[in-house]
């Protein structure tokens, strides 16, 4: 209490002044350190006797209380040991003289105070022990208060961190969910695409005569080649739709180049038609889902030794979309008469094929070409090791035919089946003697024990 009787209050905020308790049963000391600490910062209370002063203690926060050792009843090392239990936050000092050890030494031990102050004292010591032991109180709750707000601080920013996860997580749900429908659709307006290139497709060949018509079969045999090949579904829609529109390019052109075979181009034509795959290129590109497709296009003359055209490209410098582009529109055009001035079986347009592998196609791709064809036109011969395409002069006595032989204008010659004979041999060079430039190719199994077999070699006429 201060200088009259206690008074009730509420807990002292952290801005007001400190509040200071002396407690002594002698009054003229508690006159004597009224009047020191009148002038000091402080809100002054007293009490007489331990149990006065637990009673104040008990209705107002005391900052710093300040006893005497020796009081009846109580004394000041039993009251600090009470203020510790009770109010551990309360700074303790104990006045005590040098007579009095055993005191202070329970003080210190019990109380556990924080100093104590030697009577007599000077009134500048006295200042000065309670300004440092309130100074280091405030550093301590300082400490204290900003120990606890760091903690709640950390815990406020881990339950942030956590909200915060949730909701990227949430987010970036949200957002994978946004992106697999753009991916859908745009999936979907791929397939649009390549469904309106096949109907596209049909309108390319009403300009085209009905049998330079290629589009319809090139789809089917690269649909072949890729579940064949295992073709990835990107890569297998590309080619469907540049398969659709790998000759769009020709539409400009007159009825005479459309119909003229690719070696019987003249030299004045040349130019026109090597600009076809770029012609084509040019007209797709603007269509962002189809650029792809056309790049294929722009590329499937490109020859795998470097001679082809638009862009010279050599070896596996060619996108390999286009590379299997040209194998299948080979295969379609040499059996339309569109590349050679006659028309190839599906047997000798695979020969054709074998034969330039590694100057015009892929060596390595051919024979995975070949089985797809086979599978394409349910034809295992094509991939028979043991079957051989031989010319008229190639054949020998005792081979067996394992393909029907029809001149160039239809007509059958020989069956399937049949086994040639020295008679035979003669009377088909004959009849090539009279069809004047007609050169056959006849499909023959080769029995190991025919003298010579194994030598028979297909003719064919270089082409550019």
């Amino acid at each position: 209490m201060e200088a009259s009787a206690p008074v009730q209050v509420q807990q002292r905020p952290s801005q007001q002044r400190p509040t200071v308790l002396l407690v002594d049963d002698e009054q003229p000391i508690l006159d004597s350190l009224l009047r020191l600490l009148g002038e000091q910062p402080y809100d002054v209370l007293w009490a007489t006797s331990g149990e006065q002063a637990l009673a104040i203690m008990a209705e107002r926060s005391v900052d710093l209380i300040v006893s005497d050792a020796r009081m009846p009843g109580m004394d000041g090392a039993a009251l600090l040991a009470q203020v510790y239990s009770l109010y551990p936050d309360t700074t303790r000092i104990i006045l005590c003289g040098y007579a009095e050890l055993d005191t202070l030494v329970n003080a210190i031990n019990e109380g556990h105070v924080h100093r104590y102050i030697a009577k007599p004292w000077t009134d500048e010591d006295l200042i000065l022990a309670l300004r440092q032991s309130l100074t280091y109180q405030f550093s301590e709750r300082e400490r204290h208060r900003l120990e606890q707000l760091t903690q709640h601080q950390n815990d406020e920013l881990k339950r942030l961190n956590a909200t915060l996860e949730k909701r990227v997580q949430a987010r970036t749900a949200e957002l994978q969910q946004t992106a697999d429908m753009l991916d859908l659709a745009y999936e979907e307006l791929k397939h649009s695409y390549a469904t309106g290139t096949e109907v596209f497709s049909m309108l390319v060949n009403q300009r085209l005569p009905p049998d330079k018509q290629t589009n319809r079969e090139v789809i089917d045999l690269i649909n072949a080649c890729s579940s064949h090949l295992d073709v990835d579904e990107s890569m297998r829609r590309d080619l469907c739709m540049a398969a659709a529109l790998y000759n769009i390019g020709k539409l400009g052109w007159s009825d005479a180049l459309i119909n003229t075979p690719s070696d019987m181009v003249s030299h004045a034509d040349r130019d026109t038609w090597r600009s076809y795959p770029r012609q084509s290129e040019s007209l797709l590109m603007t269509l962002e889902p189809i650029q792809d497709a056309a790049s294929l296009i722009l590329h499937h003359q490109e020859r795998w030794d470097g001679s082809g055209f638009p862009g010279h490209l050599k070896g596996e410098a060619i996108p390999y979309g286009a590379r299997l582009l040209k194998l299948a529109v080979d295969f379609i055009e040499l059996q339309r008469g569109l590349i050679l001035e006659r028309h190839l079986s599906s047997g000798e347009a695979l020969l054709f094929i074998r034969r330039y592998a590694g100057k015009l196609y892929d060596p390595a791709l051919v024979e995975d070409f070949a089985g797809a064809c086979a599978t394409y036109l349910h034809d295992a011969v094509l991939t028979d090791p043991t079957v051989k395409a031989v010319s008229t002069r190639e054949l020998v006595p005792g081979m067996t035919l394992v393909r029907n032989l029809n001149a160039d204008n239809g007509m059958l010659l020989l069956n399937a089946g049949k086994v040639v004979s020295a008679a035979l041999i003669e009377k088909l060079a004959a009849f090539e003697a009279i069809e004047n430039k007609t050169r056959y190719s006849i499909f023959v199994r080769l029995p190991a024990q025919v003298p010579g077999a194994e030598k028979a070699k297909t003719h064919w006429t270089e082409v550019e």
